[in-house]
């Protein structure tokens, strides 16, 4: 089988400002973690109806509402991730700095109060190295590239790429796969043996969280919080296959290095109540709603086949799903605190947008960037996300006035359907997006749920409050390092590549200082 294509592009610096981004990509930016100050991590994130915490500040807002005196804390630690091994610029182990803020309570009547609150957390630490490896039978990514180029959907007779393809595909067909030097020359394919790969993710996503909360007689509890977000990605990864013997490459392995990054802000905004409905009784429930956050974001990413490399700048938006909340909250005496959350968000419903281009706002007297959705890729986040449910339960022992013992529970499930395949459709097309051309790695996880386990311990002496939480998290996933394809015509032309069994568990140990003026 032959194919012959015409490679325009340069091998270059290209800037795009009208594209967007992939949906495995954009899944990493939505999901976030449990974190926040050690209390609420060691209740397992179970305190949004008993609140009087500053993490409730981004889960249920009508939470600062039950805070009686002015408030702050400071909380930092480490996570450690198990059986995972430093790779590139990421570490296994790193030090982390994740909340810090303050409650100003103000008293507005005989048991109601006015409070306002500010709270900075981590809401998403990327760092994690993610490693897997596995044989190949008659396979390879340049085969996949080979199979694209023979379909059609690489490069045109007019020398224009379809976004069907991807960067990578660019430069596997320009330095690797090309018989000589003449542009119309015949393409082939080589066959590899197996693969390994590494990828380091770094970063974080930083939350800044403004709130005004009301108490009304002790018995209504409302909250507002207005949430911006500060977007630090690194993602580094290398992905070697070592061909077959007497291949016509003249070269015993292909190693392809992939470094992205991305930043930019978020913005949402959060309402929350509590009730407490029966007058003689402390039980509470709690109702939040959060919008999307809608992310404008810019990414930057080069990739590597030895020393030819393809580079690609660009700026794009993502809006994440909305998010509801229910939760239920009981204290016996002052002896024991109970909670329980359920929240729910649709992932598939995230809206991957592309810059259309700068309209002028004549009220400010300033520029902003238009965009529309990438209706190719929202439909494939439509089939490849899921509806995910989160379960916290949570309680709180005081074993005396000063000392509390906590434990809680945290389930997530899975967000990726396990038949999900980047950049295909359930019909087997082709996602027609230019986000799947500007991804430029071909590699992508199906993570099932997400088991998070944890305990605390807090003591609390005149206004002073030291709190300690561990958290042990697990999530296990199918690897995959391209997408497969079956031709029941040519099965020859089959590429098939096995899913890997890879997980994520980490250890966290957070530490909060608190202080009650």
């Amino acid at each position: 089988m032959k194919t012959k294509y015409i490679i325009a592009a340069a091998l270059a610096i290209l800037v795009m400002p009208a594209t967007a981004q992939e949906t495995y990509e954009n899944a990493k930016l939505a999901n976030t973690d449990l974190n926040g100050t050690a209390r609420y991590v060691g209740m397992g994130g179970a305190m949004d109806a008993l609140g009087a915490d500053l993490s409730t500040i981004s889960s249920n807002p009508a939470g600062i509402g039950l805070f009686r005196r002015p408030t702050a804390n400071i909380s930092f630690g480490l996570v450690s991730q198990q059986d995972g091994k430093d790779f590139a610029n990421g570490n296994k182990t790193n030090a982390s700095f994740d909340q810090v803020g303050f409650v100003y309570a103000m008293k507005s009547g005989r048991n109601s109060f006015l409070n306002f609150g500010f709270n900075y957390h981590k809401s998403k630490n990327f760092d994690y190295i993610l490693s897997a490896a596995h044989d190949l039978k008659d396979a390879s990514q340049n085969k996949l590239t080979y199979i694209k180029g023979d379909a059609g959907y690489l490069f045109d007779d007019k020398g224009q790429d379809y976004i069907t393809s991807t960067r990578l595909d660019e430069l596997l067909a320009n330095k690797l796969m090309d018989l000589g030097d003449d542009q119309s020359a015949d393409y082939r394919y080589e066959n590899s043996t197996g693969y390994m790969f590494d990828r380091a993710h770094t970063g974080y996503i930083g939350r800044y969280d403004f709130n005004v909360s009301g108490n009304l007689n002790d018995r209504v509890y409302l909250g507002l919080t207005m949430g911006m977000s500060d977007v630090h990605y690194k993602g580094y990864s290398e992905y070697i296959e070592t061909l077959e013997p007497n291949n016509g490459f003249n070269r015993t392995e292909v190693n392809v290095a992939d470094d992205r990054r991305i930043t930019g802000t978020g913005f949402d905004i959060t309402a929350g109540v509590i009730v407490r409905p029966i007058e003689e009784s402390p039980f509470r429930i709690g109702l939040s709603v959060k919008t999307p956050t809608w992310y404008d974001l810019s990414t930057s990413n080069q990739v590597s086949l030895g020393s030819d490399y393809v580079r690609s700048d660009y700026d794009f938006k993502v809006y994440t799903p909305w998010k509801f909340g229910l939760s239920l909250g009981h204290t016996i005496g002052n002896v024991l605190a109970l909670g329980a959350v359920y929240e729910y968000e649709d992932f598939g419903s995230i809206d991957s947008r592309i810059n259309t281009g700068a309209s002028y706002d004549y009220w400010y007297d300033d520029y902003y960037n238009t965009s529309e959705s990438d209706n190719d890729m929202n439909d494939h986040a439509g089939e490849t996300l899921k509806g995910v449910s989160t379960l916290k339960l949570g309680l709180e022992y005081k074993l005396t006035p000063a000392l509390a013992l906590r434990a809680g529970y945290n389930y997530q499930s899975a967000i990726y359907s396990e038949n999900g395949v980047k950049g295909v459709l359930a019909n087997g097309n082709l996602v027609e997006s230019p986000g799947i051309y500007y991804s430029s790695t071909t590699d992508y996880t199906n993570w099932k749920g997400t088991n998070r386990f944890t305990l605390g311990i807090g003591y609390a002496v005149k206004n002073f409050n030291v709190d300690l939480a561990y958290q042990y998290s697990t999530t296990d996933g199918e690897f995959y390092p391209f997408m497969s394809y079956t031709d029941n015509q040519a099965p020859d032309m089959n590429n098939i590549a096995d899913a890997v069994s890879v997980s994520n568990k980490r250890h966290q140990v957070l530490l909060t200082l608190g202080y009650r003026f």
